[in-house]
């Protein structure tokens, strides 16, 4: 294959997305492409070329026109990514296993995992530190676990949430009966 559809990467569709965040927020506040340029301390072809997705923005760029445009950011990194409804049908656990699904990744100015667990009765599971400022949030569909830090962990029933500093040792611990739990790793992204 050859032509642009062959030439078209990541950082390019990157920064087509990039350039189309900054028209419609241009456009949103009713700025002129010479009025935002001369705002952000750019030339107006550097801003021609960025809006078009054919720019190569720095980082230093990209902040300076969000400045002039009075957003965070993140406003112009933001890609249009709503992929509409997701369905995620249910995998059948096996007796007596602890399973752990990956139910969806999420990134923004933190990353988000959704995870489901299933733990069967009477297991223990002591849970590793995670990454620095991660916080762990349960939300308990069936059953009873408790769960938490090691030295304080809480018994959650059916519709119980709870949220707790993963960076630091924890626990799940079930009784007579198994659990059903979702789990929302919130962590920071490297910088």
């Amino acid at each position: 294959m050859t032509g642009p559809a062959a030439e078209r990467t990541p950082a390019s569709s990157m920064s087509a997305a990039i350039g189309a965040q900054i028209r419609l927020r241009r456009t949103q506040r009713g700025m002129t492409s010479a009025e935002l340029a001369r705002r952000a301390g750019i030339s107006k072809a550097t801003l021609s070329n960025l809006e078009a997705g054919t720019g190569n923005p720095t980082i230093g760029t990209i902040d300076a026109l969000a400045i002039a445009l009075r957003i965070p950011i993140t406003d112009l990194m933001a890609r249009d990514t709503d992929p509409g409804p997701i369905y995620i049908q249910a995998t059948e656990a096996k007796p007596g296993e602890v399973t752990r699904e990956l139910l969806r990744r999420i990134s923004g100015g933190h990353s988000l995992e959704i995870w489901r667990m299933r733990i069967p009765p009477n297991s223990e599971i002591n849970g590793l530190p995670h990454a620095t400022g991660t916080v762990e949030h349960l939300l308990m569909s069936s059953g009873r676990l408790t769960a938490g830090s090691t030295d304080n962990p809480q018994s959650l029933g059916p519709g119980d949430m709870l949220a707790f500093a993963g960076d630091a040792p924890h626990v799940y611990r079930t009784g007579d009966e198994g659990a059903d739990v979702t789990v929302v790793f919130a962590s920071p992204l490297l910088s």
